[in-house]
């Protein structure tokens, strides 16, 4: 994967966190860095780390699906990409939430960060084979989601319920994107 395609990732998995950041920014209808700061550094620990484990996870069995890696890591992928496309036709309106309290903040960066969980699984076949490898993505990631999530927060503050930004799509065809790539590389 090349650095920017790294970032692209980074920054589609950051959408979820933007999303949640406007409409806390919203719903706070006024700048308050201590809660934007917390939820900022949250959203990229927990979008840093899960591809972690999910990475951790898929290693364990690695050698028992290697002839067959780049199709999980496309289905994975495409999966997330469809799914971001398909909550940006969506209509549901989100739960009522504070976004001043630990507990709200935490379930939302868990909620925020379950794609990336997949995304990790797929970083295991896709030739991230050490830790080390895996370094600068999961840095990436964790800055694009802390920095993503304050702007959207101050976006939020700032243009309120007139501003109706939705990122979803965008995300999802970069993620379909990436999975087909890895899919075309693979197979030829």
């Amino acid at each position: 994967m090349s650095i920017i395609e790294i970032w692209l990732l980074a920054v589609s998995l950051a959408i979820d966190c933007f999303t949640v950041s406007v409409a806390s920014g919203i719903i706070l209808h006024k700048i308050e860095w201590k809660t934007f700061l917390k939820m900022g550094f949250f959203f990229g620990l927990f979008q840093a780390m899960m591809p972690f484990f999910g990475w951790i996870g898929a290693k364990g069995f690695h050698h028992y699906i290697e002839a067959y890696d780049h199709w999980i890591a496309f289905g994975l992928l495409a999966f997330l990409g469809v799914r971001m496309i398909k909550e940006y036709f969506s209509d549901e309106e989100s739960e009522s939430f504070n976004p001043r309290k630990l507990k709200v903040i935490l379930t939302l960066a868990i909620a925020t960060s379950i794609d990336a969980l997949a995304v990790g699984i797929s970083f295991a076949f896709t030739g991230f084979n050490t830790l080390r490898s895996l370094a600068h993505p999961l840095a990436a990631i964790g800055f694009a989601s802390f920095a993503i999530s304050i702007i959207g927060s101050l976006i939020g503050v700032f243009f309120g319920k007139r501003f109706n930004l939705r990122m979803e799509i965008f995300g999802g065809l970069v993620l379909i994107g990436i999975g087909v790539k890895i899919l075309i590389e693979h197979l030829s």
